[in-house]
């Protein structure tokens, strides 16, 4: 893990919560509430261009400026499959507010590694999950000019 993933606030915020929580059938559940906190998107945005590709389950992720921080994206998403929603929501934690160069820069796997989430999901929603992830560094890269890492 980065030493900017290891001092982010909000990955510490996660871990912390995760860390309290007794057991990862807890931990789900608290996945599936993040995720249900979620606004809907319209289902005008729940179109094929907004749709990642790499997942078993319907998942859309949009990008817009975020009107909070000046420079920053912030991102929107939705799944058809409850944990999914919930997966979309930990990573809307983890990267609203950043610039793209700093998205760019982000250990996403650092930081999911230190939530432990690979471990405990299985393989096609672990594959899903980075496919989110590399779908939100293409719309950061896209932002910034920069060639998709």
């Amino acid at each position: 893990m980065s030493s900017e993933t290891a001092s982010d606030p909000r990955l510490e915020e996660l871990a912390e919560t995760f860390e309290f929580l007794d057991d990862w059938e807890e931990r789900y559940r608290y996945i599936i509430d993040l995720g249900n906190e979620l606004p809907p998107l319209d289902e005008a945005e729940k179109t094929p261009a907004n749709k990642v590709e790499g997942c078993v389950s319907q998942v859309w992720l949009l990008a817009d400026e975020d009107p909070q921080h000046a420079g920053a994206l912030r991102f929107r998403g939705d799944s058809d499959a409850h944990i999914v929603k919930g997966l979309v929501a930990v990573l809307l934690q983890l990267f609203n507010g950043r610039t793209p160069s700093e998205i760019l820069v982000y250990d996403a796997r650092g930081a999911l590694d230190r939530l432990d989430l690979a471990g405990h999901l299985s393989p096609s929603r672990s594959n899903g999950l980075f496919s989110m992830v590399k779908r939100i560094r293409a719309m950061a890269a896209e932002r910034a000019g920069a060639p998709v890492q």
